[in-house]
């Protein structure tokens, strides 16, 4: 099976570019984030006809999730449990009906900037409520993988140039801590297991030609639990997507696992 998770900037603003992606990729299942719309304009019907299953986790103009799967999804949830106040749409979460099932959840993980403010506050909240609902799903054991954009530059050789990082909040030790507490449970991460070098970052900023100067971060990751762990069998950072017409300023992260029954 091949798991797919990519930031896509504005599922509707890039569909073609998508769409070519997931053509020539043929992932298995994907996970978008920051898919910028409502579910009632999500464009479903491009990716059905993809031979896809699709459900949704959407926001007007902002966030959002989506799960695509060439097998039946089932036990959707829609929004990460532990703070009922909260309306920013990104977390959903699916099991995926393979001959093997996995379960697989989908992550934007908030920003935080500007530091020492409410948003900080908010992405370390979300942060503690990923790693209980984590801590929870692990106890199952069962095969789990929990991908997307963790707005976190785990060490300095997670970016190009990590002095220009000092004061995001991206790189703030409480958010590295939190990434590394949520490894911590027993989570793998794909990018180790498969041994992928340093300089293999998964975003590029639009400004100050970040891309053709390579000042990238790898803030892209699945992880994936014990069970998962012991059927990996590959993982490909797509950096040639970011070369493609109109893209994403992410990359999506492919994994491979052996789900065979």
């Amino acid at each position: 099976m091949r798991i797919a998770t990519w930031n896509v900037n504005s599922v509707n603003a890039r569909l073609p570019t998508v769409l070519a992606w997931l053509e020539q990729a043929a992932p298995d299942v994907a996970c978008f984030q920051e898919i910028k719309c409502v579910d009632e304009k999500f464009p479903r019907e491009a990716f059905e006809s993809l031979g896809y299953n699709v459900e949704t986790h959407g926001q007007k103009s902002y966030n959002g999730v989506a799960l695509l799967s060439k097998y039946p999804l089932s036990d959707i949830r829609r929004g990460l449990p532990g703070d009922e106040t909260d309306e920013q749409a990104r977390y959903i979460e699916a099991l995926v009906e393979a001959p093997r099932p996995i379960r697989v959840g989908a992550i934007y993980l908030p920003n935080g900037n500007p530091i020492g403010t409410e948003k900080f506050d908010y992405k370390l909240a979300w942060f503690d409520r990923l790693n209980r609902h984590a801590q929870y799903l692990l106890a199952f054991e069962e095969p789990l993988a929990l991908c997307g954009d963790y707005n976190v530059i785990p060490e300095a050789e997670d970016a190009k140039n990590p002095a220009a990082w000092t004061d995001d909040a991206l790189f703030q030790p409480e958010s590295r801590q939190a990434f590394r507490a949520l490894k911590n449970l027993g989570l793998a991460d794909a990018h180790e297991l498969g041994g992928e070098p340093a300089g293999t970052y998964t975003f590029w900023d639009y400004q100050a030609g970040a891309w053709q100067r390579d000042h990238g971060i790898r803030i892209d990751f699945a992880l994936l639990s014990p069970q998962a762990a012991d059927r990996f069998r590959g993982i490909e950072t797509h950096r040639d997507a970011r070369d493609m017409e109109k893209p994403s300023d992410h990359v999506p992260v492919v994994v491979d696992l052996d789900l065979e029954a």
